[in-house]
């Protein structure tokens, strides 16, 4: 197919990705590289912005990140992968943008509301956390995508990305499209506990362990709370379990497995049997093709160069029309 469509993306090194990442994110990303020109980068200055004090692990994660993508699915050679900090031009463009973006617009951003107030044992008040949104509005704007694959919680950022090329494009002349937001589908992927699941709650299973810890996470993970015993009829739609059956079960088993629960013929012991077979079975071939990364650890130092220097050919010529948009 000809990608006349063009998207890009990012995620930022924090740690190992988990179900949730794979079910929210990266199935969408996968798809994408087959039907769009399709940028995804490893948002490491991101990363900076609120793990400054302790950059220690993310050169470790930006590996690891790269190993969990490829076993995903996604291919070097259908997509560009590369590191935002490798692309200098990110980093110009960003500077630019914040020359006309009105202060007020970042302090309104809910997003960053909601995490000053959160996020306790972080000081985010430095100025890189408050301009988080000026250099994604870069990094997206960069590749003049038509959209933008996003979740909900995204949309404050990428209307702010579009009003920011608005503005652009009004104090310039036209250069800059306004990316719409594709919205990933929702996939519900609660924790082990029953909490969002995220390596900081320790509630989570990745795409990197193995079915041995699997298997531990699992016997203690929570199901529905009100069913105390095999022969006490369960509710599906309150269980903690279920929608991972939802994810990775046939229609016909979601229904047998529904039948059994509010039925009372089927325990939350088998319900956990027929989940670890059906994720092991997800879960095989993805961390093959990681593991062909793990011995081979040169490869993923080779995919990120090759996308580094694609993403560095388009940024290039970005930056080339919008300085001489701003008479620079």
């Amino acid at each position: 197919m000809s990608k006349e469509l063009r998207t890009v993306s990012g995620m930022r090194p924090t740690g190992p990705l988990h179900l949730g990442h794979y079910f929210g994110v990266l199935k969408n990303w996968v798809e994408l590289q087959y039907t769009e020109e399709a940028y995804f980068f490893v948002a490491d200055w991101h990363a900076l912005t609120s793990d400054y004090a302790d950059p220690s692990k993310i050169r470790t994660n930006i590996r690891e990140m790269v190993k969990d993508w490829v076993g995903a699915g996604l291919d070097p050679e259908k997509c560009v992968i590369f590191r935002q900090s490798e692309v200098k031009e990110h980093a110009e463009l960003s500077l630019l943008l914040s020359m006309f973006t009105p202060v007020s617009w970042l302090e309104r951003n809910p997003t960053y509301k909601e995490q000053q107030q959160q996020i306790s044992n972080k000081d985010l008040g430095n100025a890189g956390f408050l301009c988080y949104p000026v250099l994604m509005a870069a990094d997206i704007l960069m590749y003049r995508p038509h959209g933008v694959p996003v979740g909900e919680d995204q949309l404050p950022h990428m209307e702010m990305t579009r009003e920011i090329a608005r503005r652009f494009n009004y104090l310039y002349g036209e250069l800059l499209p306004e990316p719409k937001a594709m919205l990933t589908p929702a996939a519900k992927c609660p924790g082990l506990d029953g909490r969002k699941m995220s390596k900081s709650y320790n509630n989570g299973i990745f795409l990197s362990d193995r079915m041995a810890d699997i298997q531990e996470k699992v016997r203690g993970m929570f199901t529905d709370q009100a069913r105390l015993r095999k022969s006490d009829p369960g509710n599906p739609d309150v269980c903690n379990l279920f929608p991972y059956h939802v994810l990775l079960s046939s229609p016909e088993e979601q229904a047998e497995i529904r039948k059994g629960c509010t039925g009372a013929t089927l325990g939350c012991v088998d319900c956990k049997k027929i989940f670890l077979k059906n994720l092991e079975t997800f879960l095989t071939p993805l961390q093959e093709r990681r593991s062909v990364l793990d011995a081979n650890p040169a490869r993923v130092d080779e995919i990120l160069a090759h996308g580094n220097e694609r993403a560095r050919a388009f940024a290039g010529q970005t930056m080339a029309l919008v300085r001489e948009k701003m008479g620079l």
